[in-house]
């Protein structure tokens, strides 16, 4: 069964960004799960911002799972990627996403890596730059499979990496490079700035997805772009998806008002 995700944002260093709930994780859990989300998705400053303990309480009262940690603030607070040219950065960065690993397993959730995968430098080498980042994947992977989760990596659009921008380029990548235990990030937001069809990547890279995010053409709430919904869906029905469709972004006009349009599309294509 596919199930549907918000993604709520606790970094207060960041005050603007694709998130749907933000600040409060009780009121934003709260209010996810009245509208019937099955999850939501954190974005946290690291793996020890939040109390562990507290966090699963919270997800008892309301009934919710954890669908994904992200650990994107890794590059966006500390400037860390996996493909930086100083190998004490890399180091620093594969710490970071190793404790947030071990954080979502410890809430039995995955993690991802989408912008500290980073990019090639300027006059950089960049075959160089896809080993350190096929490396840091293979071992992050096993810490992954050590936790009993995957690790998700995303695929970005060229204005956010020039490493990996497609599905397949994906694919071909884990496959080159023999990396277990990861999964792709179908966004389909990036997807739409690079696939030619996006149904049909789909179609093509379904044993890889193992995460979906749920946002329209403009990052706005699924419903306020011009994405066609209706192929993606039935795609994502065709290769069996059995994960979550998580809402990554804008809180357009707002929280309340993105999260009930996000659940209210989710439903109209997903539970037909």
């Amino acid at each position: 069964m596919i199930k549907s995700s918000a993604t709520i944002a606790l970094v207060p260093a960041i005050k603007s960004g694709p998130w749907i709930y933000w600040d409060d994780l009780e009121q934003s859990m709260a209010h996810a799960s009245f509208l019937g989300f099955d999850a939501v998705e954190l974005f946290t400053a690291s793996a020890d911002a939040l109390d562990t303990t507290a966090t699963k309480l919270l997800i008892d009262k309301y009934q919710l799972q954890i669908a994904a940690v992200g650990t994107g603030a890794g590059k966006v607070m500390h400037g860390l990627t996996l493909t930086d040219p100083d190998v004490a950065v890399r180091k620093k960065a594969i710490v970071f996403i190793e404790n947030m690993i071990s954080f979502g397993a410890s809430l039995n959730a995955p993690a991802i890596i989408g912008s500290m995968q980073g990019s090639v430098s300027v006059g950089g080498d960049r075959e160089k730059s896809l080993e350190w980042l096929a490396a840091g994947l293979n071992y992050l992977g096993k810490h992954a499979a050590s936790l009993g989760v995957k690790l998700i990596y995303e695929p970005l659009n060229r204005n956010e990496t020039n490493l990996i921008n497609t599905l397949s380029d994906g694919v071909l990548f884990l496959k080159k490079n023999q990396i277990n235990h990861v999964g792709l990030l179908a966004d389909l937001f990036h997807m739409n700035m690079e696939e030619a069809d996006m149904p049909a990547s789909i179609r093509a890279c379904g044993d890889f997805i193992v995460h979906v995010h749920f946002a329209d053409s403009n990052r706005r709430p699924v419903g306020n772009g011009h994405t066609n919904f209706k192929e993606v869906a039935k795609a994502l029905q065709e290769i069996n998806y059995q994960g979550y469709v998580s809402a990554e972004a804008f809180p357009w006009p707002n929280s309340q008002e993105a999260a009930a349009q996000t659940i209210q599309s989710f439903k109209q294509l997903f539970k037909n």
